[in-house]
């Protein structure tokens, strides 16, 4: 018995068909594709003269376009490929990419060489991307709530050295190494005698060459360290001097504690506590609108403590968008009687938390009638935190701010800073959280 089975036609598939008319990057992805929308923000919206008035050489090869080059980071970092590398490989494997720099492919040298030598040009795009995104009427500045979050530094917390084990190595391979130089200069002679005296007699063997790089490390980490140590001992002195009693301080001033650490790899990163341990790294810090969660002030410290930034973050709000807050929501870590004292002065309520609580642990209710004389700012804020409105506003200030770290650092993968040094971190932190405002422009359908 035989079965006839009707054969289906299918598309055709000719891989060896040349195309009959150019392809256009247009058609590359659909037309509301983000590529697009990135691409003809850098082109149409952007002020790159800064970057542009950098190039005056009129000889040698034409670089690439410096508004391509800054299109293909931005979409980069919204897509959540960071490394040069990634960027350079997406240029040519991904359409996508394609669309943005219509086929050019710069290596992930040029990547990297224009992303550091354009990187305080390109923070500053933060502040024209957040003026784009109040005029399409996603910042309101009626519920402002503001957070840090602890970021790896691109430096391991393993090469780091305290200073009381630096004072004791010090003097340990400065000895070692002495030692060597002495058994050098011996085997110097003896090779003279025995070859001839065609050697300068000053070469030094390779097996030193690692020891006495890590002794010109520590040399210079401790004093860096006791630089630190000068320079606040120095600052302490021109405060009022007030009597505090107890015991003697354990070091003279001007000298660092033993505790105090540097790191070889990135020395401006610091040692910050986080859930799952310590790390070594930098603390970056977002204030968020409530109205479409666009990050209207940004920063990187490598303080572990968030207070203190709470008031320049307000600042940089009202000196970038000429407008302040209304209201800003802030965990324990910012609370002080300094801070609530500035914001009160620039007539901003405050909602900050005067200490933690432990999850699901409920408030006790505010008591009835007036607040009575004599309360510290910190008890009044309080006393206002367990009201119900102080309750319900406070509230909000996890759905507010968390989720964009969230977004930062899960959705789109960024977990530890490329670059090394506070002035790279911030440059890098900044084109992260330009990437994250116009990823709320494109949601939002400004670029219909």
């Amino acid at each position: 018995m035989i079965l006839w089975v009707m054969s289906k036609t299918f598309r055709p598939w000719l891989i060896d068909q040349p195309q009959l008319l150019p392809a256009s990057v247009e058609d590359f992805v659909p037309p509301d594709h983000l590529a697009h929308f990135v691409r003809d923000l850098v082109r149409e919206q952007l002020d790159l003269s800064a970057i542009l008035a950098s190039y005056v050489e009129l000889r040698g090869y034409p670089p690439f376009d410096p508004r391509m080059m800054t299109a293909l980071l931005l979409y980069g970092y919204s897509r959540g490929v960071y490394s040069s590398r990634r960027l350079a490989r997406g240029c040519q494997e991904r359409v996508d990419f394609m669309a943005v720099t219509a086929m050019n492919r710069p290596d992930f040298r040029t990547i990297s060489e224009f992303r550091r030598r354009h990187g305080a040009v390109l923070s500053g795009l933060f502040v024209q991307v957040l003026r784009l995104c109040q005029e399409a009427g996603l910042v309101e500045l009626g519920h402002v709530a503001l957070d840090g979050t602890k970021m790896k530094a691109n430096a391991s917390k393993h090469k780091a050295m305290s200073y009381g084990r630096m004072k004791k190595t010090e003097p340990e391979l400065a000895a070692e190494v002495d030692g060597w130089l002495k058994a050098a200069e011996a085997a110097d002679a003896e090779e003279d005698a025995l070859h001839g005296v065609d050697r300068r007699g000053d070469e030094k063997p390779d097996w030193m060459a690692t020891k006495e790089r890590r002794l010109a490390k520590i040399r210079e980490a401790k004093a860096a360290l006791e630089a630190e140590a000068t320079a606040e001992a120095e600052e302490k002195a021109k405060q009022p001097k007030r009597y505090r009693g107890g015991r003697k301080p354990k070091q003279e001033p001007g000298t660092p504690p033993d505790k105090a650490q540097r790191n070889f790899t990135d020395p401006e990163s610091k040692i910050q506590k986080t859930p799952d341990g310590f790390i070594q790294g930098y603390n970056a810090q977002a204030a968020v609108d409530a109205t479409a969660q666009v990050i209207v002030a940004q920063d990187v410290t490598p303080m572990a403590a968030d207070v203190g930034h709470l008031v320049p973050l307000v600042t940089a709000i009202g000196r970038t968008l000429r407008q302040r807050p209304r209201q800003v929501l802030a965990d324990a870590g910012y609370c002080s009687d300094d801070t609530l004292k500035a914001l009160g002065r620039k007539g901003i309520a405050a909602y900050i938390a005067t200490g933690r609580h432990k999850h699901g642990e409920a408030l006790p209710p505010a008591p009835r009638g007036r607040p009575p004389t004599g309360l510290t700012r910190r008890e009044r804020m309080a006393r206002t935190l367990r009201t119900k409105l102080g309750r319900a506003i406070y509230a909000r200030r996890k759905a507010i701010v968390e989720p964009v770290f969230g977004q930062i650092k899960h959705a789109r993968g960024f977990r530890q800073f490329l670059r090394r040094g506070q002035a790279a971190v911030r440059a890098e932190w900044a084109l992260l959280c330009t990437a994250h405002n116009i990823l709320k422009l494109y949601t939002a359908g400004a670029w219909a």
